[in-house]
């Protein structure tokens, strides 16, 4: 998935979630819902920082959840942050990714 974020390939990145799938605060509210939320949600950011990337620092895999600490960065000289991401998953697509900054 981190592969198809940093292609900025927002059509990629949702095939490999189911399609009730969402994005959302850690235990808060849903920032994107359903493959179309989270498609047209990445194409808005995408546009906006054309070279946004993410580097996975580390990363757990414990039964149905993966959680990675990235470092984006919006460009290269840009403004840099770490998160922290909770997939979720129903056989082999993400059901929930819920992000922690």
């Amino acid at each position: 998935m981190i592969a198809r974020y940093n292609a900025q390939d927002a059509d990629g990145y949702v095939e490999l979630m189911t399609h009730d799938a969402c994005e959302a605060g850690y235990r808060g509210a849903v920032l994107r819902e359903g493959r179309e939320g989270v498609r047209s949600g990445l194409q808005a950011m995408f546009a906006q920082f054309p070279q946004n990337h993410a580097d996975i620092l580390t990363s757990y895999e414990l039964g149905e959840t993966v959680v990675l600490l990235e470092k984006v960065s919006r460009a290269p000289d840009g403004e840099q942050f770490d998160v922290m991401s909770i997939y979720s998953f129903s056989g082999d697509k993400v059901s929930r990714v819920e992000f922690i900054r």
